[in-house]
């Protein structure tokens, strides 16, 4: 397809991604209450709400920081629920523009992607909120007795936004590289070489993008991912191998020509039949010269 074509199939299907997301979000305005509660659960609150008892690093106090606050912490609460639970959606549209550009045989993975990526990014978001409650005390933990934490609610509800978004797209990222694979652009032994840069990348991202800041959280992102990344390793190399003896040149270097037939074959000459008008010439000339 021409540029304008690519372009205007790409609207399209970010369209519809954006379709399902707000679908989804507007659904769960309806039950916003009930989310916010669950997502603000890992917090260990204090029994009581008077801000002059002072309980430490044990617990804390949720409240909401000025008049606009209960309104913007519920659309980035629908917005959250929109993107993970319209993840089928979105994740079939990514994949679905990026079909056309494959073989045959190569858009059977269609399917497989999209029922491999939506576990995992669930799996992510599920192990974020695992870990939530833990993060919090050890951040709390550092509270002297003299002090009382007041935490403001839309605070704690974009920290867990984050913390699911995380670490559900870094479980994605094996996926991308087993993706990359299948089309032919990375082989399994260059994933295997890169393996401890990947591996120190990988605990850098994990400092870097866990909202939490502390060892525990950046641990336990960073350790599934490591995983994850074997595993994508071992099958790339797995379909490297099964595409290599498919290829009847497998066994040329690259520098290495393949064999050619270069025997001279006789080539019986033909008379050519003459138009009306013109003179019939003898056999094994191809043209009236």
């Amino acid at each position: 397809m021409p540029l304008a074509e690519h372009l205007r199939e790409l609207r399209n299907r970010l369209a519809k991604a954006v379709l399902g997301i707000v679908v989804v979000a507007v659904v769960a305005a309806f039950y916003n209450k009930q989310i916010m509660d669950f997502l603000a659960s890992p917090v260990p609150q204090c029994p009581s709400r008077d801000l002059s008892q002072s309980h430490g690093g044990n617990c804390a106090v949720l409240l909401f920081g000025n008049l606009m606050s209960p309104f913007t912490t519920i659309v980035k609460v629908c917005l959250l629920v929109g993107v993970t639970f319209s993840a089928p959606i979105w994740l079939y549209q990514l994949w679905a523009f990026l079909a056309p550009g494959l073989h045959k045989n190569e858009k059977k993975y269609t399917v497989a992607f999209v029922s491999t990526a939506v576990p995992l990014f669930l799996a992510g978001a599920y192990l974020a909120y695992l870990i939530m409650p833990t993060s919090m005390k050890v951040l709390l933990s550092v509270t002297p007795d003299s002090a009382a934490n007041t935490l403001a609610l839309d605070d704690i509800l974009d920290f867990s936004v984050r913390m699911i978004l995380v670490f559900g797209l870094a479980f994605e990222l094996p996926l991308l590289l087993v993706m990359l694979n299948l089309v032919g652009i990375l082989s399994g032994r260059s994933m295997a070489k890169a393996w401890r840069g990947v591996v120190m990348g990988v605990f850098v991202f994990g400092a870097v993008a866990t909202p939490s800041t502390d060892p525990f959280g950046m641990c336990i992102l960073a350790v599934p991912i490591i995983i994850l990344y074997f595993g994508a390793v071992g099958f790339s190399m797995l379909n490297d191998k099964r595409r290599e003896a498919r290829n009847p040149d497998r066994l040329l270097s690259d520098d290495e020509a393949a064999p050619l037939d270069l025997t001279p074959h006789s080539i019986e000459s033909e008379p050519m039949e003459s138009s009306p008008g013109q003179s019939r010439q003898p056999a094994g000339y191809d043209d009236a010269t």
